[in-house]
């Protein structure tokens, strides 16, 4: 007899007092956290649905709900992980890459991008504030990513120019440039001799394109 339970998410744990951030290690993107461990796997879970959408853009299925999870490795997150970031590169990072991985850790990586446009060309440009009254607006928060983009693209080892604000060629054409490098098979060094290794890289672009993505979801008027 078949199990009908889903198999469990392989998830990496990056932990400080502050913060605490669960990562699916397989799937870029998916990717949240809480206050504490409790906190960060219930967003983990409850951002299944929406990260579903994302995947089977890619013509492949997410056969997990986020409930079943392994946790492969722990690891001791740094001031970054405080401010909000998954700072940390974990050992399951640094794992070879072949052909057809890389091929698929760049096709969601390009899902998650397109889903964030998708989801700032459909929002209000002014979106609701905090209890504060802080965050950006929907124009504020496109060139935020963007910026980032391009500092993660330097990380990667390229050399380019910062998109101006409107300019979707350049976005295009910096995002291209950024999935090629992801595409190449690896021995899991750092890219271009640098910092991050494919599968982190993968891991961290594709979190910050869906974490504004959902939070301009989150804080528009109507649903997008």
């Amino acid at each position: 007899m078949t199990d009908p339970r889903p198999s469990p998410v392989a998830v990496v744990v990056e932990t400080t007092p502050k913060k605490v951030f669960v990562a699916a290690l397989e799937w870029p993107g998916w990717c949240r956290s809480g206050r504490d461990a409790d906190a960060a796997f219930e967003a983990f879970a409850q951002a299944a649905p929406r990260y579903r959408r994302v995947v089977e853009s890619t013509g492949r299925p997410l056969p997990d709900d986020g409930r079943a999870t392994e946790v492969v490795e722990r690891i001791e997150g740094d001031s970054g992980t405080a401010f909000g970031v998954p700072s940390r590169i974990a050992e399951r990072d640094r794992a070879p890459t072949d052909a057809a991985q890389a091929e698929r850790l760049a096709a969601l990586v390009a899902a998650a991008w397109a889903e964030f446009d998708r989801v700032a060309a459909s929002a209000p440009a002014e979106l609701r504030k905090g209890p504060r009254g802080g965050g950006r607006d929907t124009v504020r928060i496109v060139e935020h990513v963007t910026g980032a983009d391009q500092a993660y693209a330097g990380v990667m080892g390229l050399k380019l120019r910062a998109p101006a604000p409107g300019d979707t060629a350049a976005v295009a054409a910096m995002r291209s440039a950024m999935l090629d490098v992801l595409r190449r098979p690896s021995d899991g060094s750092p890219l271009a001799g640098k910092k991050w290794p494919p599968r982190y890289a993968a891991r961290r672009i594709a979190w910050h394109a869906l974490d504004h993505a959902w939070e301009i979801e989150d804080r528009s008027d109507r649903p997008s």
